[in-house]
């Protein structure tokens, strides 16, 4: 590598050029085969691959079992005590009753259960496995995405943080009440890449960026893990949606996905690399096909890759009925089609569908699946529990009274306030309106539809949390205050339909006040699995709320509650302040107030990119350039762009302010260092109140052999700078850091001229360059 200035052309708005800086020459260091198994940080090898070291008993075990019993093991169903909020979440499916499953149970019918309800009935389950022929214990399984009795922020919401290891606390956490209601097993991390925000889904997952979303699948791994699959507080964890399920065509839940195979190993393979890097013990196939072929059926994708390239050695469990639903999909015939289609292609365990059930013993004995392929998947089965430590004690998760001593512990409720104000985006703050004054003579008329109630607070995919056993924001403001008795609080309209009166309430308190707190947004029905939208905007009782509010000349600070980025448009967008705060969770009136109120200043930054219009969809920050850019300055014709919105984002993707006054200073590009570059900038506070900054490190390779994205990130930075106070911030550029896929897949990194930015967004920054050679 060489340092260089580069100073040709005007800087664009928000963007300096840096120039001056001399050239420096620097080793070129490893090449590009000696990097190429870790070009993307979490390829596997057989050295990196998660430890499974099998028990002697294992085989024996195996060729005891009849075909039934281990048909029985490569299914898991749901529990038949699962409680409303399993219930919901899933399609209405035929489920066994209390007695048949303890039945199946005693019979060895089941491998296992998930997203059942307490301790004492997972306990009645295991009493009856271990009597069963062969005593194999049962395996208990729950989709414990972003918490369990303790909520913590909505993974996407988490993201916003750029905290990985946060994650890893909060993850750690979750399996540490999980595991007390005997559950080994969780449906969890989401590592999907979402850059349609008109798919519901994207909540459950950490944003546009694969390098945030490979360090967050990592540290969520890890924390679920904890020091030992056998330890008494861990969970297995499952890596979900493999693949691209993010990319279904409209952004429509389930839908076909065409992808090339460049995009899939660039952009939706990396996360799942970081989280099998990290260990994941499982791995779940996406709902949706790859170019006509459906995940759980693609033996390309289950074995060719996870297994052949991967060196995966761990459990594939479909999801949901998956393998039945490649019926419907037209891909196979009928449940014994799908059951031999599955399992040949790579898929060890069958959720819920009973296929495997019904139609492996059959398909095995009139050779049309190979008793080594069953007998491989059921090892697999059995390999995990004997890591989970189930055959050395199958009660160890299920001692009596642990439950109730491990969930809603004051120490998780801390770390579920902390993770939410970690959480929170300050879009805009005008005139510094916010902080507001806990103990100030200021009247606040609280208004919207999540101004207060037991209601929208712990978000969408949770089965175990309760909206009841969380805080409202009109609890945590009032508990803020000095005088409780300034702030009012009105609803002005429900979430999709107006209130009869509800504005004219709305407008009477917010002249009655000095300002105006706007608690708007989505519910928490709104994200999630099957909660694909058409436009990403607010529903328009609460945009006719806000502009009813704003009419009135009061200030008005927004709270967005919400899944994914919004098109925000006119009262909205206009307020003097905005804040994202997604859904937060158990704390979240707490961590609100902390935030509203300065006890606390927001550090977190957007992990996708809000659009001017939802018609902008997908939309992403690292898109790639065209040949004929749209300008900056006044519009040109043909070119790249649309008739009514800029090409770029409203809010770009890293975006987020803080209570301080941050200044990016001082780019300098070239220091060499060992078998790296340095570069590095001042940032500055020139606040009067502390700040918490996430630095950004973007790059672009000017000439490529494939044209690269207009910047990709490639590292951050947390820095924090007391009023004043300023830092030298530098990186290091690896030639690692620098690699992409090349024609032939395989990875390289292009000699030539390298833009890097060090900056607060993806599309602001100090711009400078570098030689690579």
């Amino acid at each position: 590598m060489a340092g260089a200035s580069d100073a040709a052309g005007a800087a664009t708005d928000g963007e300096k050029d840096v120039s001056g800086i001399g050239r420096r020459t620097l080793l070129a260091g490893a090449g590009a085969a000696g990097l190429a198994s870790r070009a993307f940080g979490f390829a596997l090898g057989p050295s990196q691959a998660p430890s499974v070291a099998a028990p002697g008993f294992i085989d024996g075990l195996i060729a005891r079992m009849t075909l039934e019993e281990k048909a029985g093991q490569l299914s898991i169903m749901a529990s038949a005590i699962g409680g409303g909020a399993a219930t919901k979440l899933n399609p209405i499916t035929d489920t066994a009753s209390v007695s048949e499953q303890l039945a199946d149970a005693r019979a060895g019918r089941i491998s296992g259960i998930f997203n059942g309800q307490g301790a004492d009935w997972h306990r009645k389950l295991q009493t009856e496995a271990v009597k069963s022929r062969l005593g194999i214990p049962m395996l208990f399984a729950a989709d414990v995405i972003h918490g369990m009795r303790t909520v913590f922020p909505v993974p996407l919401g988490e993201a916003a943080s750029f905290d990985p290891g946060l994650a890893m606390r909060t993850a750690r956490a979750a399996a540490t009440e999980a595991s007390a209601a005997g559950i080994a097993l969780t449906f969890a991390p989401m590592v999907d890449i979402a850059r349609d925000q008109r798919w519901g889904r994207g909540v459950e997952a950490a944003g546009e960026d694969v390098l945030v979303g490979q360090r967050f699948a990592a540290a969520r791994v890890k924390g679920f893990q904890g020091e030992g699959l056998d330890r008494d507080d861990a969970v297995a964890s499952c890596a979900k949606h493999f693949a691209a399920y993010g990319a279904g065509e409209a952004g429509l839940d389930y839908n076909s996905v065409d992808i090339s195979e460049h995009t899939l190993r660039e952009t939706y393979f990396p996360p799942f690399q970081a989280a099998l890097g990290a260990g994941a013990a499982s791995i779940m196939p996406s709902f949706n096909e790859i170019n006509g072929v459906p995940s759980s059926g693609n033996h390309w994708l289950l074995s060719d890759v996870l297994r052949g390239e991967w060196n995966f050695r761990g459990l594939v469990i479909s999801d949901y009925t998956a393998d039945e639903e490649m019926i419907a999909a037209g891909f196979a015939k009928d449940g014994r089609d799908a059951a031999k289609k599955a399992i040949l292609a790579g898929l060890d365990m069958s959720m819920q569908s009973g296929l495997y059930q019904k139609y492996l013993p059959g398909l095995v004995k009139a050779g049309e699946v190979p008793m080594a392929r069953v007998d491989e998947a059921v090892r697999r089965v059995l390999e995990l529990k004997a890591q989970l430590g189930l055959f050395a004690d199958p009660f160890n998760r299920l001692p009596p009274g642990r439950e109730q001593q491990r969930i809603l512990t004051p120490i998780a409720r801390d770390l579920s306030r902390e993770a939410a104000q970690k959480s929170i985006v300050l879009l805009r703050n005008q005139g510094g309106i916010l902080p507001l004054k806990a103990d100030g003579a200021q009247k606040i008329a609280l208004i919207g539809p999540f101004a207060a109630g037991q209601h929208d607070l712990i978000g969408p995919w949770n089965v175990y949390g309760d909206d009841a056993q969380a805080i409202d924001l009109a609890t945590g403001m009032r508990a803020a205050m000095r005088d409780p008795s300034r702030l009012s609080v009105t609803p002005g309209s429900d979430v999709e339909k107006p209130i009869p009166g509800g504005i004219d309430a709305a407008l009477a308190a917010a002249q009655a006040a000095d300002l105006v707190v706007l608690a708007i947004g989505e519910s928490q029905e709104m994200s999630g699995e099957a909660q694909s939208r058409t436009e990403v905007v607010l529903p328009w009782p609460q945009q006719r709320l806000a502009e009813a509010v704003a009419a009135t000349g009061k200030p008005v600070i927004v709270l967005l509650k919400n899944g994914r980025a919004l098109a925000l448009e006119g009262a909205v967008l206009d307020a003097q302040a905005i804040l994202v705060t997604w859904f937060l969770g158990s704390e979240t009136g707490h961590a609100l107030a902390d935030i509203l109120f300065g006890t606390v200043c927001p550090s977190g930054r957007l992990p996708v990119s809000f659009p001017y219009e939802s018609g902008q969809e997908p939309l992403h920050y690292d898109h790639k350039p065209t040949g004929r850019p749209a300008p900056d300055g006044p519009r040109q014709p043909y070119k790249a762009q649309y008739r009514t919105a800029p090409d770029g984002a409203r809010f770009p993707f890293g975006h987020g302010l803080t209570y301080g006054k941050i200044d990016y200073t001082g780019l300098d590009v070239g220091k060499p260092a060992g078998e790296g570059l340095i570069v590095s900038a001042t940032i500055r506070n020139s606040g009067d109140r502390a700040a918490e900054e996430v630095v950004q490190l973007y790059v672009h390779p000017r000439v490529s052999t494939i044209t690269q994205p207009v910047r990709r990130l490639i590292d951050w930075r947390r820095v924090n700078l007391a009023p004043g106070g300023s830092e030298n911030v530098e990186f290091t550029i690896t030639r690692e850091m620098l690699m992409r896929l090349g024609p032939d897949l395989k990875p390289m990194a292009e000699t030539g001229t390298i833009d890097v930015w060090i900056a607060p967004s993806a599309e602001d920054g100090l711009k400078g360059s570098f030689e690579l050679t």
